[in-house]
């Protein structure tokens, strides 16, 4: 099926291009879906951070997760949120799979461009700019797509904050670290 037959022009439901508008109505019908059935909103961090505690129980002990603040209030379920989460990665591997887009990549060219090639320089600065996110998603009481999405669609009033907050500190961050690139 093309996207044509879709009506929507000049773009293949496989071809890699997709329109914000379909995405758009896709994810708002994927809200529904998970409104109506999980009774539960779209979101990931809560998942991602329960499930992190699997991955501490070999570094940590398993005492120390048990007897951790957040993992005690919050511990592992293999729940809608964890689903969802597996989902999204399984529905995003298998979009590159269709559309041939999948390629492994340690450091971008805007990266390579900006701050050189180093592989352990990127893999520093993801892993510290996720914590940070991550960290930030906790203290919200919810995620980008908790708030930005589902937030928004309740009329809940912090998640507009938030979602203007996000854009706003995005689009500088952005405009910092990617004007001009590395010997400019």
């Amino acid at each position: 099926m093309t996207a044509e037959t879709a009506g929507i022009p000049g773009q293949s439901l496989i071809s890699g291009r997709y329109t914000p508008y379909l995405a758009g109505a896709g994810i708002g019908i994927l809200s529904w879906i998970a409104f109506g059935v999980a009774k539960d909103p779209l979101g990931v961090t809560t998942a991602y951070a329960r499930t992190a505690s699997l991955f501490a129980i070999p570094v940590l002990g398993k005492g120390a997760v048990a007897a951790n603040s957040y993992w005690k209030q919050k511990p592992f379920a293999l729940d809608y949120g964890v689903l969802f989460l597996v989902g999204m990665f399984l529905g995003a591997f298998l979009v590159a799979l269709l559309t041939r887009g999948l390629k492994v990549e340690t450091v971008s060219e805007a990266w390579k461009q900006r701050f050189g090639a180093s592989a352990g320089v990127r893999m520093c600065a993801a892993f510290f700019g996720g914590a940070m996110v991550m960290y930030g998603a906790r203290m919200a009481g919810g995620c980008t797509s908790g708030h930005g999405i589902s937030g928004t669609m309740q009329m809940a009033l912090s998640s507009w904050v938030f979602l203007i907050v996000m854009f706003a500190a995005g689009a500088l961050t952005s405009g910092l670290l990617f004007s001009g690139g590395k010997g400019k």
